[in-house]
Formats: structure tokens, sequence, C-alpha cells
């Protein structure tokens, strides 16, 4: 039982909760609710301290999701309130070891993400990633903090499926070993009409800016998304995940 906000565990997720890349200085990321836990145990994940409310630790359905942990803590409703960046605070939460930054694999479908700064787009992009196949996504320096509880929240436990570097620099590219796209709305070349390789890596870039020129320069291809009703662009999780399902599509003809 915990009763104190200023417990060791309860200041280091507030400091979580406060600076998106605390995580990379505290060596540990927090969870919110039951599904991101889920997620966590269903990959496998051990070695956290849970935290459940006392209303959460009285039902048996939830205490499951503790097994693998080296502690858990019970706490008050009033308590986990502070725990939790949300507008209802959720029932359990889960303080569970960050992997690193991580070292680029070789040969692996991937996303690169170039200095995307919605936290949101960038969890987008990481579920569709999982969902559709991808096995890694590459982070480049001035990307939105891959762990941090927003991109965590819109990511919906994608996290967990895949390979996750961070603050890649364009020279560690080459150590992907398979051909880079890059996409743009300013090109004439359609995606529809692309022969796409597999396994290759996509690269998304900033939302305002697109993608820097020196990594387009590492590109074989750049295409864009044919956009018939006139917008400008698209929103780049959006065009994110046409392009991932029209490598999909095409492995599966």
């Amino acid at each position: 039982m915990l009763h104190s906000r200023d417990n060791p565990l309860c200041v280091k997720v507030r400091k979580l909760l406060r600076d998106p890349s605390a995580y990379r200085k505290l060596g540990s990321v927090w969870l919110e609710g039951d599904h991101l836990g889920s997620a966590w145990r269903a990959r496998g994940g051990h070695g956290d301290e849970a935290v459940f409310t006392e209303a959460a630790w009285a039902r048996p359905e939830r205490r499951v999701l503790a097994q693998g942990a080296v502690r858990v803590a019970v706490v008050s409703e009033t308590l986990m309130r502070e725990l939790s960046a949300l507008e209802s605070a959720p029932d359990c939460g889960f303080l569970v070891p960050w992997p690193g930054a991580g070292q680029v694999r070789t040969g692996l479908d991937t996303v690169v993400l170039d200095r995307l700064q919605d936290a949101g787009n960038v969890g987008a992009i990481l579920r569709s990633a999982a969902a559709l196949g991808v096995k890694q996504v590459v982070a480049m320096k001035g990307t939105a903090a891959l762990w941090s509880p927003k991109v965590l929240r819109a990511g919906m436990g994608a996290h967990f499926a895949l390979h996750l570097v961070e603050l890649a620099h364009p020279e560690g590219l080459d150590g992907l070993g398979v051909p880079l796209v890059g996409t743009s709305s300013h090109t004439a070349l359609e995606l529809h009409r692309c022969r796409l390789a597999s396994p290759l890596a996509w690269v998304f870039g900033h939302e305002g800016q697109g993608m820097d020129p020196a990594l387009a320069s590492r590109c074989e291809q750049v295409v864009c998304i044919p956009q018939p009703g006139g917008e400008e662009s698209l929103n780049v999780a959006a065009a994110a995940a046409i392009c991932l399902y029209e490598s999909l599509r095409q492995r599966l003809v």
C-alpha cells in the first residue's frame, strides 16, 4: 500500500508525465491503463512495477496483469489521479524498463520518421506500421519522443510489436540494407504506378517542411499520393497508412 505522493515511485511517474523525454534519463516508461498493460504482458513484458487502485486490485481479472511485475503498489483513487495525464484516470498503470535508444537492424521492412513533431501522428504511424507488417521504426533526431505518454496512448500497444530506434542520424540509415522510398506532395511519381521493393524503408517527413534534403537524396524513389479532391496535402499519419497498405497489397498480389 502506498499512501504518500512523495514516495519515490510516485515522484518518478510524475516526472515522466511532465517531461515527454524524461524516460531517457530515468530509464523507465509509464504505461497508463489496462490496454497498454495487456499489450505489454502479451509481448512477454516483465520486470515492471505495477500500480493498481484499491478497487482494481480487488478484481481478479485486473490482478492477472500483475503477473511478471517485480513489485505491486496499491494506491487510492485520489493518488492515482496524480499519476495520470488523462481526464479520467485509469485504475492501473505500469512502470516498465525503457529498452534504450536501439540500434538499426538490417533487412527489415522499416518506417523512418524524419522530425515528426506531433505525438498523435507518431503514435498513429506506429499503430499502422505494426498492423501492416512493418518490423522496425527509426525516428530521426528531432522526432517526438517515441516513448512519451502521448505517443504511447496513440500507439495503443504497437510499441511492443516493433523494434524502435530513436535519435538516429542520416548516416545511420546505411545499416538498413534496404532501399528507401520517400514521400512528397511535390513529385510527379504516383504511388499506384510504382513497383515497390520488399523489404523497403518508407521515409515520412516533417509535417510542415517535408523530408530533410539529406534523407531525400538517399531515396531510390520519391512518390506522391494522388489527391483529385484538390487538398494541398494529406495528414502524415493518413499518408503513411496508405503507403504501408500499398506495400502490403503488392506483396500479397
